[in-house]
């Protein structure tokens, strides 16, 4: 039987946390990963995301509408809570000049969904009090380092990436000063190790045809009436 860690959830033989270094920030990051993902450990970023964040939590679930922990932390007048999400509304970080547009007095909640994008917006379309709080997002024209994840599009990240970029971002705002530059230490290790079980061709658990290359299946398909992200007015 395979032993697990049950610090990084992952099969000890691929254990993360020697790579783990964690951060503290002055945000707090609540991390709402969708069960599927939970699941999907071996591949999931969310609980090495958390791990990096000494001022995070996870909470798992599909719908937050009646979430306990989720209500208490947006209903707490001393919480200023934001969710990281596209979306028109959305308060573009990237293009604030102050921070002035965040409390300086309040506890800054950031709520992150850890999920595919389709999973993601049904997580948004069933949780009104997530809908209600304010969207912010960032521009980015970085790709993403998962090489070995299909995603939507060329400059969607993973959630561990997304943070990296929105506390960089944090940072320029002078909200927070925090050091990044290891912050992807484990993802980057994840990844390589799942590269190497991929082309090892003595790893029975991958197709050998998978063994050469790195390929990426096309879960989504494009469909330009189909929306990607959540928005109040498709509902």
């Amino acid at each position: 039987m395979r032993e697990n860690c049950y610090t990084c959830m992952r099969p000890k033989s691929s254990c993360m946390c020697p790579y783990i270094c964690p951060i503290s920030t002055n945000t707090k990051f609540v991390i709402l990963i969708h069960p599927m993902e939970f699941k999907k450990i071996k591949n999931g970023t969310g609980v090495l995301t958390k791990l990096q964040l000494k001022n995070s939590e996870i909470v798992v679930g599909l719908e937050f509408t009646n979430s306990k922990r989720v209500n208490e932390l947006v209903e707490d007048r001393n919480n200023e809570c934001y969710i990281l999400y596209p979306g028109e509304d959305s308060i573009n970080i990237s293009r604030c000049e102050t921070s002035e547009r965040f409390s300086s007095h309040k506890q800054r909640v950031v709520f992150i969904l850890d999920a595919t994008w389709p999973c993601a917006k049904k997580m948004m379309k069933l949780s009104k009090n997530l809908q209600d709080l304010p969207f912010i997002s960032f521009e980015n024209n970085k790709k993403s380092e998962f090489s070995i994840k299909q995603q939507p599009h060329e400059l969607c990240l993973s959630t561990i990436e997304s943070v990296q970029l929105l506390l960089d971002e944090f940072n320029r705002l002078e909200i927070e000063s925090v050091d990044t530059n290891s912050f992807l230490g484990p993802f980057k290790k994840m990844v390589e190790y799942q590269v190497a079980c991929v082309l090892n061709p003595n790893n029975n658990n991958h197709h050998r045809a998978e063994r050469k290359t790195i390929r990426k299946k096309e879960f989504y398909k494009t469909n330009p009436q189909r929306a990607l992200f959540f928005d109040k007015s498709n509902f």
